[in-house]
C-alpha cells in the first residue's frame, strides 16, 4: 500500500501545467498603402481570420461606413478612393465592438445567428445571446 504523499505526488504529476501568460485578444491593424486614387488594405484576410466573421460581412459594413466602392482581390481589400488608414482602423475597431466582441463578457468567441427575421451573437464563452444593431 502507497502513502499518502506518495500518491499525492504521483496525482501532481498527472496533473496539466498551470499555464500564467493570459491571452489577449487585440483589434487587428490595417496594413496598406495608397496607389494613386485607391487605397489598398493587404491584410484583409488576415484580419477576417483573426475576427472570425464572414468576408462579405465586414466588406459591406467597411464599405457602407467608409462611404466607398471596394472590392476584393485575392488577400486585398481595393478600396475606390484615398482613405487613411487611421479611419479604417476605427471603423475595423467600431465593427469588432458591435459583431465581435460579447456585450456580457467582452471577449470574441461569439458567432452570429440568424433567427427568423434578426441577427443575434452568441457567445462561447459565457453563453450570452444578444441581438445585433441591424446596420447591415
Amino acid at each position: 500500500m502507497q502513502s499518502y504523499e506518495e500518491l499525492l505526488k504521483r496525482a501532481k504529476s498527472n496533473l496539466p501545467e498551470i499555464k500564467i501568460g493570459i491571452e489577449r485578444f487585440e483589434i487587428p491593424k490595417a496594413l496598406g498603402h495608397v496607389q494613386g486614387n485607391k487605397t489598398i488594405i493587404s491584410n484583409f484576410l488576415n484580419i477576417i481570420k483573426i475576427l472570425n466573421r464572414d468576408q462579405s460581412h465586414l466588406l459591406k459594413y467597411l464599405l457602407r461606413e467608409l462611404a466607398t466602392p471596394g472590392e476584393i482581390d485575392g488577400p486585398r481589400l481595393i478600396l475606390g478612393r484615398k482613405i487613411p488608414a487611421s479611419l479604417i482602423n476605427d471603423k475595423i475597431k467600431q465593427y469588432t465592438e458591435e459583431f465581435v466582441l460579447c456585450y456580457v463578457c467582452k471577449k470574441p468567441d461569439t458567432v452570429l445567428v440568424k433567427e427568423e427575421r434578426s441577427t443575434k451573437m452568441k457567445c462561447a464563452a459565457c453563453g450570452a445571446k444578444n441581438p445585433v444593431k441591424a446596420k447591415i
